[in-house]
């Protein structure tokens, strides 16, 4: 799978070869590792006079940023948040690549993405998360035994007892607890997805949120890896009503796209409330880069091509499914009107 570019020199490599945008340092990890931003179009000046917060509070989101139907989309992709979840690292560096020459690392051309790039400030972040990256001893989940997975993924307990999804959240931060510190964690045990988002522990969400606030993001999409299920977008709490619904009007798109490609979507509602299995929701990474910039902000969970008992796709079909959510990002913003509003 020599496309399959998921290694952090693999990182490097294809941001050497940046010409038509930007790359700079976004932070450095809990463990010192470089994270790297790549900025496509240039920064416009919105006119900021206040925080979104602060400008909501005095009813206009415009004391913000103010845009006008010329403004370019600020779109923002983040891969590799968990460390181990390679399908978004494998696809940023594709993405770059496709931006780049018009082609991805395997010579297929995407024209339409190649052609309409220059319409958007692109904030591109293959790895969020090197740490969990660095700490994953291979290249590729593909194929991988369920069990085996977990470990690479949340790790295991002090008893050497994996540590499952959902209890690897149940410790925060998790390192003095675990025996093997899995690849969702950067080095100090902090899963980024939840931090505090009030007072960050990490440096990593602090960047991530002050990236999104200095650039009043209009839409960001996290990557994320939902091992043996259909490909979908999680629900995110605490939005507005009128994102949530935008939100759903992407999800329908995305499902309509897929059903033409034959990759297998789970449609699940976007909109939503406080009921539910627990009395409280998360406020997660996605609701807060929403609640920094006013912004659409997405949870996408791919397929991981694991040996476990659901769905298992090829690493061709995991590629084109992230190739087609970025197409459909930028067709939502150039081709529907109710989408800039």
């Amino acid at each position: 799978m020599d496309f399959w570019k998921s290694r952090l020199t693999d990182i490097e490599a294809c941001l050497s070869g940046v010409a038509k945008g930007k790359v700079r340092l976004l932070a450095k990890s809990a463990g010192g590792r470089d994270i790297h931003v790549v900025e496509y179009g240039d920064k416009e000046d919105f006119g900021r006079k206040a925080n979104y917060g602060s400008a909501c509070g005095a009813g206009n989101p415009e004391h913000y940023a103010r845009k006008t139907k010329d403004s370019k989309p600020v779109l923002l992709l983040v891969g590799g948040i968990h460390g181990g979840e390679l399908e978004g690292i494998a696809a940023m560096t594709n993405l770059i690549r496709i931006i780049e020459t018009g082609t991805d690392y395997r010579g297929r051309r995407h024209d339409y993405l190649y052609e309409n790039a220059h319409r958007f400030r692109l904030l591109l972040v293959p790895c969020m998360n090197p740490d969990g990256r660095a700490r994953l001893p291979i290249d590729s989940l593909i194929d991988v035994p369920y069990d085996e997975f977990v470990y690479y993924m949340q790790g295991s307990w002090k008893d050497g007892t994996l540590c499952k999804w959902p209890d690897c959240k149940a410790v925060h931060p998790i390192k003095k607890a675990s025996g093997f510190l899995g690849s969702y964690f950067n080095d100090d045990g902090v899963n980024i997805m939840h931090d505090n988002f009030f007072a960050p522990m990490a440096r990593e969400t602090s960047a991530l949120l002050e990236l999104a606030d200095q650039e009043a993001v209009d839409f960001s999409i996290n990557l994320h890896g939902g091992a043996d299920t259909p490909i979908h977008f999680v629900q995110i709490f605490y939005l507005p009503k009128y994102i949530m619904q935008k939100q759903q009007a992407f999800n329908h798109r995305l499902g309509q796209a897929y059903a033409k490609l034959g990759l297998p979507f789970s449609e699940v509602d976007q909109v939503v409330d406080d009921q539910g299995k627990y009395p409280v929701k998360s406020i997660n990474l996605s609701s807060a880069i929403h609640h920094a910039c006013g912004g659409m902000s997405m949870t996408f969970e791919s397929n991981m091509g694991i040996d476990g008992p659901g769905t298992k796709l090829s690493p061709d079909d995991i590629l084109d499914s992230h190739i087609a959510l970025f197409e459909q990002m930028f067709r939502f913003y150039l081709e529907d009107e109710n989408a800039r509003e």
